[in-house]
């Protein structure tokens, strides 16, 4: 994997959006020899349509959502309440099973190198991008294989530096784009943290 060109990796680490972004992340980790975590952030989903992101909540902070997408469908914050709260409860489920006690990863000073397995609306990536961004990091890297054109151009402000190996005018699902897209477990995740965190 070349990354000629993205800067100095020193002092690095990569952060994965699980679950998705985690095996991704580990070939990224690898290649730049620095350690994996995860970061996770849940997407908010249309009520009864569950391919259909409308918002990102990272951490405790409030939700993100596409206001364009809101307006359109006629939904605001109030009318997605349950939807958040049961994102929100899953973000922390996640967070204790794949930390397992461990605290979130220093960004503060580093260069980081968020991954993805790919990026549709880019929502669930903004909102990480953000998250991050309030930390101080010395340089934000969005790296994902493939992505709409939509959405590297609306993330392209978000990040330092974006690296996408396929930029798609249509972009229905990110899984049409692998030749094989199986869900990844929970115990991957854990698998791989065990194996690659070091920082």
């Amino acid at each position: 994997m070349e990354w000629a060109g993205s800067g100095d990796f020193t002092d690095a680490i990569v952060l994965a959006l699980p679950r998705g972004g985690v095996p991704i992340g580990v070939e990224v980790a690898r290649a730049l020899k620095v350690p994996l975590d995860v970061l996770v952030v849940r997407t908010i989903v249309v009520p009864g349509a569950p391919e259909v992101g409308i918002g990102a909540i990272a951490d405790d902070e409030p939700p993100l959502f596409d206001s364009v997408g809101l307006a359109a469908m006629h939904l605001d914050e109030h009318k997605l309440g349950s939807e958040i709260a049961g994102e929100r409860a899953e973000l922390y489920r996640c967070e204790g099973l794949y930390r397992a006690g461990r605290s979130a990863p220093r960004v503060t000073g580093r260069t980081v190198v968020l991954v993805n397995d790919g990026q549709i609306t880019g929502i669930t990536a903004c909102a990480a991008l953000r998250h991050l961004r309030r930390q101080e990091p010395a340089r934000l890297v969005l790296a994902v294989p493939v992505c709409s054109r939509g959405a590297a151009h609306a993330l392209g402000g978000e990040a330092d530096a974006l690296i996408c190996l396929d930029q798609q005018d249509r972009l229905g699902s990110v899984g049409e784009c692998y030749a094989e897209f199986e869900q990844v477990s929970d115990q991957e995740v854990r698998n791989a943290l065990r194996e690659l965190h070091t920082a």
